[in-house]
């Protein structure tokens, strides 16, 4: 199960590379854009930070198959990403306002232990062009998508 999580790791790598191929012209940083937090807050993504270390940013729904099945094989080895590396997940639900009061009771039947926001008008989703769920961001230590 080991190996299935760091080729998952690193196919999220190349995925985000291929999608945002870099140079000193073409960094890109996430938009600033609203979501709310769990407890209806507003967050701005201009708050996103991690100490300069990495980030990862996936986005994903309570109805989508696939990615509870990613961030299930995440979570198996989140901690030990987290003790090599200081990545941190975020992990922004797209759950319309109708589903939105079960993302948490649904992430926390998981044993998720992402932070978790909400996209609930998509606003962040089609900022970044999203065009469907699950998407993963890399974001570098300095906020910069890779």
């Amino acid at each position: 199960m080991k190996l299935k999580s760091i080729i998952l790791f690193i196919n999220l790598f190349a995925i985000a590379s291929l999608a945002f191929p870099q140079t000193e012209m073409s960094i890109q940083k996430l938009p600033s854009v609203d979501l709310r937090t769990p407890d209806g807050k507003i967050f701005n993504t201009s708050s996103i930070h991690n100490d300069g270390k990495p980030i990862i940013i996936s986005f994903w729904a309570t109805w989508c198959t696939n990615c509870i099945k990613e961030l299930n094989v995440i979570s198996e080895e989140y901690e030990n990403w987290q003790k090599e590396t200081g990545v941190k997940l975020i992990a922004i639900s797209i759950d319309d306002v109708r589903n939105a009061a079960k993302v948490m009771p649904f992430a926390n039947g998981k044993n998720w232990d992402y932070e978790i926001l909400l996209d609930q008008n998509k606003d962040l989703y089609r900022a970044l062009g999203i065009t469907v769920v699950p998407t993963t961001f890399l974001l570098d230590g300095n906020g910069n998508i890779v």
